[in-house]
């Protein structure tokens, strides 16, 4: 999984304008989105997946508060059974300074992807720990499911042109394995789902996922979502009280799932998040396309 398939890797140079790889090349490193210094593509070799394993122990551990184990706290990488059924894209800044003042490219985001196909190897889809996936999975059979996961940027770039480039690999990624839906876990910080009740009760009532697209939490793990209701809700303040994250994926047509869950580990409130491919509007679809075309 740390490189990508020459006949994938031609699917995406084909996508993003690239010239297909040299087939003697080994590792197979393709480009999907340049602004200035920040380039975004797949990680190609193991080192790279332990760099972004560095930058999510970073921003999971050390600034969220998340609660490490002994080999975590040992190895400062936050990695776990799936990494290795993932692709992991990657945001690298080629202008990175060290603190000796050397330039040194530096990976400063970092999305984790699990396709179905790999998710019956890995033994299931990471979310399924927290919500009963298995209706929706079945609603769905012969449909190609993605999963999206430990989403993460460094703090000093924490800009929309980070957050631009990831969406621009992910599109990539998804036009190339030919993606139907995509799913996945979304964070509040914090164990408290209290603290953000004005959100969650926005998400509950304006955005849960209906019919086809529903999903729960596992009874055991289930935090009502609507605690404030619709007719006494602040809805502007509500949204202003979303993530960037979660404020992106409403944006592209995501809708929530029934009910919160409260991740001791890593010191959050999470809600499910599905996606449909097919009602993510044209305009998006261009306008992450051409995030180039634009910085320029």
């Amino acid at each position: 999984m740390w490189t990508s398939h020459a006949d994938i890797g031609r699917t995406i140079a084909a996508l993003t304008n690239l010239q297909p790889p040299s087939p003697q090349k080994k590792t197979i490193v393709e480009t999907l989105g340049r602004m200035g210094s920040l380039e975004a593509r797949l990680a190609c070799r193991k080192g790279e997946i332990r760099k972004a394993q560095r930058l999510r122990y970073d921003v999971f551990y050390k600034e969220g508060g998340a609660i490490p184990d002994a080999k975590t706290a040992f190895t400062r990488r936050d990695a776990d059974k799936f990494d290795k059924y993932c692709d992991h894209l990657i945001v690298i800044d080629h202008a990175w300074t060290n603190k000796r003042g050397k330039v040194k490219p530096k990976i400063v985001g970092a999305y984790r992807l699990l396709r179905g196909d790999m998710a019956q190897k890995a033994g299931g889809f990471y979310s399924a720990g927290e919500y009963d996936i298995a209706p929706l999975l079945a609603r769905h059979a012969g449909k190609r499911i993605l999963e999206l996961g430990r989403s993460c940027v460094l703090e000093s770039h924490r800009s929309k042109r980070t957050i631009e480039l990831l969406w621009r690999g992910l599109l990539a990624y998804i036009r190339a394995h030919q993606i139907d839906v995509m799913i996945g876990c979304a964070s509040f910080p914090g164990v408290s789902p209290l603290a953000h009740a004005q959100a969650l009760s926005y998400l509950a009532h304006y955005a849960g996922a209906q019919g086809e697209w529903r999903v729960k939490a596992k009874t055991d793990l289930y935090v009502p979502m609507a605690m404030a209701p619709k007719d006494s809700l602040d809805a502007k303040a509500a949204r202003e009280a979303l993530s960037p994250l979660i404020k992106g994926y409403l944006r592209l047509g995501a809708r929530f799932g029934d009910g919160a869950v409260v991740d001791l580990k890593f010191n959050t409130t999470d809600v499910f998040v599905v996606m449909p491919v097919a009602e993510i509007g044209a305009r998006y679809i261009e306008y992450f396309s051409g995030v180039e075309r634009r910085a320029a």
